[in-house]
């Protein structure tokens, strides 16, 4: 059980934050710019200004291949640890390590074999041409 001159300085503290945040949101609204300019709420990129939308679309692909690369990232961390602990594990490390390299290959084999690395739109073959 907390003694209780502890949560009356929680309640002051608490009090002090809120009165500072407080004043510092009613100083900004009293003290700040006061013009609206169509310039003044334009958003502003490096020296240029915007055109266009925003909102872009990007294809699945750029996703899976997002998604694929975070993954295989996060395996790197794995054989890092190993790597410096590679003298304490020993062979049966080792030969672990090995396992585990063998089954991300198989895995990214696997990703190249059924086209999810590919970027560019699967081809059509071209129509017969009956004689």
């Amino acid at each position: 059980m907390a003694p209780p001159g502890s949560l009356l300085l929680l309640a002051i503290y608490l009090v002090a934050i809120v009165g500072l945040v407080a004043l510092m949101l009613g100083l900004s609204y009293v003290l700040g710019q006061a013009h609206l300019a169509p310039a003044t709420v334009q958003p502003y990129e490096s020296g240029m200004v915007p055109v266009g939308d925003a909102h872009l679309h990007f294809p699945a692909q750029f996703y899976l291949v997002a998604m694929f690369f975070v993954v295989f990232d996060l395996e790197v961390v794995f054989i890092y640890a190993w790597a410096i602990a590679a003298r304490d594990v020993g062979l049966a490390g080792y030969l672990e390590m090995l396992v585990f390299v063998a089954i991300l290959f198989a895995a990214l084999v696997y990703l190249w074999r059924v086209g999810a690395l590919d970027w560019t739109p699967r081809r059509r073959p071209p129509p017969a041409v009956s004689a």
